[in-house]
């Protein structure tokens, strides 16, 4: 199954015999509240205009459990989260397509969370809704009720023991920015650094400048000049589980398989007895 979709191949489904549900996702991680600045509102954002069809999907409220002790975007409660799925109009037989803004991450969280759940075809829009040509929609959107029930499992995920395990075994695959990984900055989560054995790989380097995926070809080659090898086990954590979904799909336009440890780094780092390595070398 093809992880990814064009616009213009979106646009010839949208008016075929079992048209994709659409999920608008936008998103942004930001640190505005922190300064007292309002955050991102992505359902504004949507009511403003979206893509015929498309239903708002909230990553804080309905991808993701309130902040704790397993990160800041822990799992939504599976119940919930095919409650929301089922509000939204997601029926296992019918395809989805979820877009955000363009950068990929939020939408690549919901592809991750419909896939680990046993969607059996989903899609992420490639290039968000900059890459969208048509007209875009004021209505809400009073599709029905989709059946889909969730079955935790379909893909792979560790926690955060197996992904130390991963680290050792392994590779290891670190999302965030190079700055995080090194430790030199940390804006969100209380310690910087990243976990010992983790290979530094920046999800904004499988994209080009237009939020596009780069050919498979060319991701084959960047992952395999990270260690990934036909037969190595992959596991990629970021921050919070939401960019290292985005790094889980280009492993996937690549042909790669990859488990998402969601907690991430803000699960991890806020254990203090677990190790913390800093600098660029992995250990």
């Amino acid at each position: 199954m093809r992880a990814i979709i064009t616009a213009t191949e979106l646009a010839h489904e949208l008016t075929g015999s079992n048209p994709p549900v659409l999920l608008d996702v936008r998103w942004q991680l930001s640190l505005a509240r922190a300064a007292g600045a309002p955050a991102f509102d992505g359902r504004a954002a949507h009511a403003a205009g979206h893509i015929p069809g498309a239903v708002f999907v909230d990553l804080d409220r309905e991808l993701a459990a309130p902040p704790g002790a397993n990160g800041r975007h822990p799992l939504p409660d599976v119940a919930e989260f095919g409650a929301a799925m089922r509000r939204a109009g997601v029926s296992s037989s019918r395809p989805v397509v979820v877009y955000d803004g363009g950068q990929g991450w939020a939408a690549a969280r919901a592809w991750w969370l419909l896939r680990w759940t046993g969607h059996p075809d989903v899609r992420v829009l490639d290039g968000g809704l900059p890459s969208w040509e048509g007209e875009l929609s004021t209505d809400v959107p009073a599709g029905a009720e989709g059946d889909f029930t969730p079955v935790p499992g379909a893909v792979g995920r560790v926690d955060a023991d197996g992904a130390a395990e991963l680290a050792r075994t392994g590779v290891l695959l670190d999302a965030r920015a190079g700055e995080r990984y090194r430790g030199e900055v940390e804006p969100i989560d209380p310690v910087g650094g990243h976990i010992p054995g983790a290979v530094s790989a920046p999800t904004t380097e499988n994209v080009g400048p237009d939020g596009r995926f780069l050919p498979a070809a060319e991701l084959q080659d960047r992952f395999k000049a990270l260690g990934v090898r036909a037969d190595t086990e992959v596991g990629v954590y970021c921050g919070s589980g939401v960019s290292g979904a985005h790094e889980v799909l280009a492993l996937a336009v690549a042909g790669i398989p990859a488990a998402l440890y969601v907690g991430s780094w803000s699960e991890w780092s806020a254990d203090p007895s677990r190790p913390v390595a800093v600098g660029a070398d992995p250990q």
